[in-house]
């Protein structure tokens, strides 16, 4: 399908929301007995696997098992939405991969259970972390994500002479060229002003470290260029990238890196690896498209468990199966971080967070789906394409 098909699809088609024939307890909003109310959380916190889930059971602050909603549609490995008594935050565990968080977030959003329409999303998992920009245990919280594998794919073996990856833009020919082919999920850009209240909260945090982490990153203080690697956790605003594909090297790490600049138009910094926040914010966006959800209510935070290229004189192997380099103190961090991030904006709730944090940014994809023109790549496609027809007339 042309991109014009596209685009005129999604400017002149009208979209019905369908709800499933759901039997048993769970009913659609038809269905749905006299009084019945959808939960309304203030925070919904996205998980992705078992043990970031478990960082937020048994925590002294809130009791977010009190709840538990089964949802049509969630991974059938974690079908239950958990949420506190006063349906004030609720939290989810997606699967892990891009395809189980876009099904996922998209069976929430869509369902009658729940309104979501002041919700603030925490995504908050582990990831990992780049040495040159921080280190394991640290807490980091993203303005862009970027679908770093979305590119052509040349094996390394048989990369073109001088080429330093086998990864390059669709639609280009050189690493260094802009893709001239989009999807619409290459990046992501969230409200900054949103971030920088969430540093703050997680700032006044006292992160966990352990003897192990600390011997660990130890190990990376001979290369200058790791210095950050090997420094103690710290809160950090950097980017992250989003692959199916579980990464590690220094030449992988290094294109990607290149990628998040190239997609960004150089102000994202690659910092931390991981593979659903792509796929959890299209669902969102989408999900935004119709009201159901306000885009620039959503934090990133991933804490760094492991680092994504190997020190000096460390196999790459050795490196991508020691994976528990730092796990316990990341995970640990996600409570820790995390909650200072959720008691935030509970306590400033009716003063501040209700209302919503106005973006000074641009807040969206690379398409300008939601409005406004992207800071990065060409442009809002919508704002183009409107431009063009009002010039030309409507062409299929």
């Amino acid at each position: 399908m042309s991109l014009s098909i596209v685009i005129t699809s999604l400017c002149f088609c009208s979209v019905a929301l369908a709800f499933p024939d759901i039997h048993g307890s769970v009913q659609t909003r038809e269905e749905q007995p006299n009084g019945f109310r959808p939960i309304s959380p203030k925070v919904f916190v996205i998980s992705m696997f078992t043990d970031e889930g478990e960082a937020w059971y048994g925590i002294p602050e809130f009791d977010i098992l009190a709840k538990n909603i089964t949802v049509p549609g969630i991974s059938p490995l974690f079908p239950q939405v958990h949420c506190t008594s006063n349906d004030d935050v609720c939290q989810v565990t997606t699967g892990e991969a891009e395809i189980n968080a876009a099904s996922t977030i998209s069976s929430i959003v869509y369902s009658s259970l729940f309104n979501l329409r002041q919700t603030y999303f925490l995504i908050a998992g582990v990831a990992g972390v780049n040495p040159k920009v921080s280190t394991i245990g640290a807490v980091t919280f993203a303005r862009y994500a970027v679908q770093v594998a979305l590119q052509y794919e040349i094996d390394a073996r048989e990369k073109p002479q001088g080429w330093n990856t086998g990864y390059f833009p669709q639609g280009s020919s050189s690493p260094t060229d802009y893709p001239s082919e989009l999807y619409g999920t290459e990046v992501f850009e969230v409200n900054e002003q949103l971030r920088q209240i969430a540093i703050s909260f997680a700032q006044t945090a006292r992160l966990n470290d352990t003897a192990d982490a600390k011997s660990y990153r130890a190990l990376y203080a001979s290369t200058k260029s790791f210095a950050p690697g090997a420094q103690p956790p710290t809160i950090i605003a950097c980017d992250t990238a989003t692959s199916d594909v579980y990464p590690t090297g220094g030449l992988l790490g290094d294109a990607f890196e290149n990628t998040t600049s190239l997609f960004t138009n150089g102000s994202g910094i690659y910092c931390t690896t991981q593979q659903e926040d792509n796929a959890t914010l299209e669902a969102l966006l989408r999900a935004a498209t119709t009201g159901l959800v306000e885009f620039s209510r959503i934090i990133i935070m991933r804490t760094a468990s492991d680092f994504d290229r190997p020190y000096t004189n460390q196999t790459i192997l050795n490196n991508l199966l020691d994976e528990f380099q730092g796990l316990e103190p990341s995970i640990e961090n996600i409570y820790l971080a995390g909650i200072k991030v959720i008691e935030g904006i509970l306590h400033g709730w009716a003063n501040q967070f209700e209302a919503g944090i106005k973006a000074d940014n641009y807040v969206g994809d690379i398409f300008g789906t939601l409005g406004g023109e992207p800071d990065f790549g060409p442009g809002s496609i919508f704002c183009r394409w409107q431009r063009q027809n009002s010039k030309e007339g409507l062409e299929i």
